[in-house]
């Protein structure tokens, strides 16, 4: 079966930057976990999800992902100082997300900088502004169920790293 849209696509993937550096991977000691998506559902960077269109299980693909087709430029309207007092009382320190609610739905923020009075965040994701390079072997294909088509069809992953599915 070739994947196509509303295919449940099982793959094993390595992910990295234009220098080599592995940002993720879906095989290893701390994963090795094969991630399952819907095909044609946004569960994963629009450019890979347009390399697999057509492959079928047993495929390998190379492929380079220009930010526009991953997750998108970076936007320097999205880093924002904000007062220390919006934030809840404890420990906060740079490298910390936390999840906002806005008018464009919920978002992830990275605490970037901080001083005694004012934290400030990044609400673009990590890996806006980068080239992904993905190297992936397709291992399974098949037609998807309605419990597939409704977001419970990729396990235990945790997609917010690798293709930023929206579920999380």
């Amino acid at each position: 079966m070739q994947i196509a849209e509303n295919t449940v696509v099982t793959i094993h993937y390595t992910l990295t930057d234009t220098k080599g550096t592995v940002l993720d991977s879906s095989e290893g000691p701390d994963s090795g976990e094969p991630l399952s998506y819907v095909h044609g559902s946004g569960m994963i960077v629009p450019g890979l999800e347009e390399a697999l269109a057509g492959k079928s299980a047993g495929d390998h693909v190379k492929v380079t992902v220009a930010p526009e087709g991953g997750y998108g430029p970076r936007e320097e309207k999205l880093v924002e100082k904000l007062s220390r007092d919006e934030f809840p009382e404890g420990d906060i320190e740079v490298g910390m997300h936390f999840r906002a609610h806005g008018p464009h739905g919920a978002r992830v923020l990275t605490v970037v900088a901080m001083d005694a009075d004012t934290v400030t965040v990044d609400g673009n994701h990590p890996l806006a502004g980068a080239t992904l390079n993905f190297d992936v072997k397709v291992v399974g294909v098949r037609e998807a169920t309605a419990k597939d088509k409704h977001g419970e069809g990729h396990g235990d992953h945790d997609c917010t790293s690798c293709h930023g599915c929206g579920n999380h």
